[in-house]
């Protein structure tokens, strides 16, 4: 169900907003994963560092602590493992299922961003027993994907060295790139 835009245009908005966040943040962290193996997804590229799978378990763990029972439970599930999170899968066997857990812990947060409408997004929720809006929760949480999808394409861009293909517009090609998007409009 998409958000009234007639009761409160402005809390619609951010709710589309957020989506298409979320989406597009999605979306780069999926194109950076398709350029790797499953034995790169384990690639470690320096001490204390995450390879791929270790920064997908965790977004797949967060996935699911924050957004299965948004508005009615604290953020930070009981249950949560966060610390396993970070531990290397060992072995590239392990990164089907991890492809297909992180495919499964999305539709958590879009089936919930359907569901929430503007009047939602001033309401109360918890992480951790700290209070946040609903707006603020979701905040956090666009930024914390973004910065999650930056280290997949990094890790990606670092792995594949000459071979990564380039997510934005390629080095050198930013001319190129404007006049076609004004030759398009």
């Amino acid at each position: 169900m998409l958000p009234s835009a007639t009761s409160d245009p402005i809390g619609a908005a951010l709710l589309v907003a957020f989506r298409q966040n979320f989406q597009a943040y999605k979306a780069l962290a999926d194109r950076a994963l398709a350029q790797l193996t499953d034995a790169e997804w384990l690639h470690v590229p320096a001490p204390g560092s995450n390879s791929a799978a270790v920064i997908v378990q965790h977004l797949v763990g967060n996935l699911h602590s924050r957004f299965t029972d948004f508005l009615t439970s604290d953020g930070e599930k009981p249950n949560r493992q966060r610390d396993k999170e970070f531990e290397e899968p060992g072995s590239s066997s392990a990164i089907p299922v991890l492809r297909q857990s992180w495919e499964a812990a999305w539709p958590i947060l879009f089936t919930l961003l359907d569901a929430l409408q503007p009047e939602d997004l001033l309401r109360t929720v918890t992480i951790r027993s700290e209070a946040h809006t609903v707006l603020a929760a979701l905040q956090r949480q666009v930024a914390h994907y973004a910065y999650h999808a930056g280290q997949l394409v990094q890790l990606a861009k670092i792995i594949r060295a000459e071979e990564f293909q380039s997510l934005s517009i390629p080095r050198g090609q930013s001319e190129q790139f404007n006049k076609k998007m004004t030759e398009s409009r």
